[in-house]
């Protein structure tokens, strides 16, 4: 198993939760790390990246709610997930965007996140 998460878990409007993706150290160093989420009849998309160097992109429905952030030291991105909404709920996978030695992806196992009204 390339990429583990943990962190997901039932919580109420306007909460918090982290989550936390442990990759191994030759994908992390050469990868752009990213979080997409899928809810139940909707198709995954895209919730925030970041790339080697620290930049970040993230999708407009989390925008000034959610932060993606990389401990290069551990292998970890993390995803500060802040006044969550129930629209917000899904499974939520971490990605590896692998560039060097080769282009190629990997996905985590995804981890449940529930926000009640």
């Amino acid at each position: 198993v390339q990429l583990v998460e943990s962190g997901g878990g039932l919580v109420q409007a306007g909460g918090s939760l982290r989550l936390s993706c442990a990759a191994s150290g030759s994908i992390f160093r050469n990868s752009a790390m990213g979080w997409y989420r899928q809810a139940p009849g909707k198709q995954r998309e895209l919730v925030a990246t970041i790339t080697k160097s620290g930049s970040t992109n993230y999708a407009d429905s989390v925008k000034g709610r959610f932060t993606i952030s990389r401990a290069n030291f551990v292998n970890t991105v993390y995803l500060q997930m802040n006044s969550l909404k129930p629209e917000d709920t899904a499974v939520y996978y971490c990605h590896a965007d692998l560039t060097w030695p080769e282009h190629k992806n990997y996905w985590g196992q995804g981890t449940q996140v529930t926000v009640s009204s």
